[in-house]
């Protein structure tokens, strides 16, 4: 079932809620340049086995509204309590890959984790998705001025070379294409402002440590965009989190390897 939230008055987030009845819920906040639809795969599986999934569009992408402001942590953290409150999410886990991890990490600092019962970062662009002089972790700063660059120049060349950098496995053409589309489905303006944020935002690091419900983090070992060392900072700074590393895994590990992310995140859930 989808709908529409409003965030602000000429903000509207699109929301797509499966199996709303039940209150085993997880609300999963997709990564750069996407939309929910990414999360495909457990959409098609976890309702089967009586969970609750919400996913939605941020602020500037798939189906939401796409304003010209609000592409920061704080206001995307700000939409994300907006649709918990709408629908009075209560004791939920909180699940968030690449940008979106790091909306979900800002959320939890930010509005104190309200609601949240448990947190999965999925290949999380957390603390930082650059290097810094003190986090020599990250992608090189000039990568992601690259690809600001290549958004006002040719946003689908861009798309389509940062479509190579996801995937450890081989897949198809036809599902690559298709991920492609959905990043086309974004704004060109709301590409471009959340790779900024990319390089302006600092605040995760202390976020991180704020924290205080059972943290999971799942990371593969081969991914190009969020390295590993990420993970490594998350558990370090997150006190009750396990990290769980996928071999053979790239940035989109829902897809490198689905059947174990899944089994990964169900576990995490009942324990």
């Amino acid at each position: 079932m989808g709908f529409y939230i409003s965030v602000e008055p000429n903000a509207r987030i699109y929301v797509e809620d499966l199996n709303p009845a039940s209150n085993k819920i997880i609300l999963f906040v997709h990564g750069w340049p996407g939309n929910h639809n990414l999360f495909e795969y457990q959409f098609n599986q976890l309702p089967k086995m009586g969970y609750r999934c919400i996913g939605i569009d941020c602020r500037g992408f798939g189906r939401s509204d796409k304003p010209w402001f609000g592409y920061d942590y704080n206001r995307l953290a700000d939409d994300l309590r907006s649709v918990v409150d709408a629908l009075n999410l209560q004791n939920f886990t909180l699940g968030g890959h690449s940008t979106g991890g790091a909306i979900c990490v800002r959320y939890m600092s930010r509005h104190n984790g309200y609601g949240v019962s448990k947190l999965a970062l999925f290949a999380a662009a957390a603390p930082s998705l650059i290097r810094r002089p003190y986090f020599p972790y990250g992608l090189p700063k000039e990568a992601v001025l690259n690809i600001i660059k290549g958004i006002y120049t040719d946003r689908p060349k861009t798309l389509r070379e940062f479509g190579k950098m996801i995937f450890y496995n081989p897949v198809s053409n036809a599902l690559s294409d298709w991920i492609f589309q959905l990043g086309l489905q974004a704004a060109s303006w709301s590409t471009a402002a959340i790779a900024h944020t990319w390089l302006d935002e600092e605040g995760l690091f202390d976020d991180l440590t704020t924290i205080n419900v059972p943290t999971l983090i799942l990371h593969g070992l081969n991914d190009q965009v969020c390295l590993y060392p990420l993970a490594i900072a998350q558990r370090n700074s997150i006190k009750d989190s396990m990290l769980v590393p996928f071999d053979a895994c790239g940035h989109f590990l829902f897809y490198d390897q689905r059947e174990k992310f899944n089994q990964e995140l169900i576990r995490f859930i009942k324990e």
